[in-house]
């Protein structure tokens, strides 16, 4: 009984093919949660997925009814030694984004994983399945070699991830003592680079708000009315460019963040964006002067203008639009007013001379950053360095959104969060893919922790 032998037993289950036979069959599951009719799906992946490789593991397992109506469920499970180890909280979701199937190249399926190389493709591979299925996957290496985990384990895991989560903060709120814990140990998004093995702390926040102007006339020909009438289009144009200007730099003082902490600007200061093979060149003095791209990034808010529509783009008709509307999104980190943003918004055009344009906030989510001084990221650097022999990238944030705030807030729990991706997934996208190098190694470093987690000297150990 040995790190070293569970380590081997990972990379055997890998090497063997079973770990591709597991998610085969779990990308065939298209548990689309954009869809009502894949509902039995969501279901079925929870029941025949989840909870059956769970229960090989000794844990005891509860399908919750979500409570938000009509919202896919939970399961609940547990799996607890004694009161002397640490308890760590696991999260995964099974649901993905839509297939959008008539876009794939290749002949390939967004229901079947084609390996190709280094590359094995599939809807939800990279978000989530892969991630998860490593996950689990290394707790039954620890389990088959130790004959137990060496620490207590609880696990929610939702099947509604990719429609914001409903539900979630709520069952956290509702199972506060029955999910209590010392740490959260999680994995979604994407490494910051492919060959770097990644931990982050919590996400950016997201702000989605919609701007609409209408034209109380209705649309009218613009040659007789052009000139004398506001044209919705033009007046909402020039809005935008009073909230995030031509070099994509907010100009919203109240939605800017504070200064960078000295922890958070000495850690993302060695860090590269857009620097792996098939990465996009970065746009020149784009975003926040003075700041690195990892700064802005990692470290900083950043206002997008996602949709917008006026008239008829397809057959233009020489008429003043009846209305003009845009979606944005604010990405903010930690210490930004985002829950006044739709006054600082108001106030911020009617200062502009802009009156008449309505503000909707349509979703939102919190900002969260663990201290990376917390003695279980130390914890976790040790362990993945002695798995990998590489250094460890750290991340205060992720910066995309993941909801995280149902852990670090909700429930108080320090939040670790090691992703099995990398950014060139194409997630979301047509030939969404994997590596199998990363996920190879990942299996191999996520045994390396949860073997470490069964040690006496852990931060969690009474």
């Amino acid at each position: 009984m040995s790190r070293q032998s569970a380590l081997a037993h990972a990379r055997t289950h890998f090497d063997s093919g079973d770990f591709l036979v597991t998610l085969s069959r779990r990308v065939a599951l298209a548990t689309e949660s954009q869809r009502a009719d894949a509902a039995p799906l969501l279901r079925r992946y929870l029941s025949e997925e989840i909870e059956n490789s769970l229960a090989k593991l000794g844990f005891v397992c509860e399908i919750v009814e979500n409570p938000v109506a009509g919202m896919p469920p939970f399961l609940v499970g547990e799996r607890m030694e004694s009161p002397d180890r640490p308890t760590v909280l696991l999260y995964g979701h099974g649901d993905v984004i839509d297939g959008d199937a008539s876009n794939w190249t290749n002949e390939r399926s967004p229901w079947r994983v084609s390996v190709e190389g280094e590359r094995w493709y599939g809807r939800g591979i990279a978000d989530n399945k892969a991630q998860h299925s490593i996950n689990l996957a290394a707790l039954a290496a620890v389990f088959a070699e130790r004959g137990e985990l060496g620490f207590n384990a609880k696990i929610i895991f939702e099947m509604g991830e990719e429609v914001g989560s409903p539900g979630l903060d709520a069952m956290c709120e509702a199972l506060r003592e029955r999910l209590c814990a010392d740490l959260l140990i999680a994995s979604d998004g994407p490494r910051q680079r492919a060959s770097s093995p990644t931990i982050f702390l919590g996400s950016r926040g997201a702000l989605h708000f919609r701007l609409r102007v209408t034209n109380p006339a209705g649309a009218r020909h613009s040659g007789n009315w052009g000139g004398v009438l506001a044209n919705p289009a033009t007046v909402l144009a020039n809005a935008l460019a009073t909230l995030v200007d031509g070099k994509g730099r907010i100009r919203i003082n109240g939605l800017l963040p504070p200064p960078i902490p000295p922890h958070v600007r000495e850690r993302v200061a060695q860090l590269e964006v857009g620097a792996d093979e098939g990465d996009p060149a970065l746009s020149a003095n784009w975003g926040e002067p003075g700041l690195t791209p990892a700064e802005r990034v990692f470290a900083w808010n950043t206002l997008e203008v996602l949709a917008m529509n006026a008239g008829n783009i397809a057959h233009p008709v020489s008429a003043i639009p009846r209305a003009a509307e845009a979606v944005c999104q604010l990405r903010f980190v930690v210490g930004t007013d985002w829950l006044h943003a739709k006054k600082l918004i108001e106030e911020h055009l009617a200062r502009e001379g802009f009156h008449d344009i309505e503000v909707t906030i349509e979703a939102s989510g919190a900002a969260t950053r663990l201290d990376p001084n917390d003695p279980w990221v130390a914890f976790t650097e040790r362990s993945i360095e002695a798995s990998t022999a590489k250094t460890v990238t750290l991340l205060p944030n992720l910066g995309g959104t993941i909801p995280n705030e149902c852990f670090a807030d909700t429930l108080g729990l320090a939040t670790i969060w090691i992703p099995h991706s990398y950014p060139g997934c194409r997630q979301h996208a047509p030939d969404e893919h994997v590596l199998a190098p990363v996920m190879r190694e990942a299996l191999q470093l996520m045994t390396g922790v949860f073997w470490d987690l069964g040690d006496a000297d852990v931060p969690g150990a009474r």
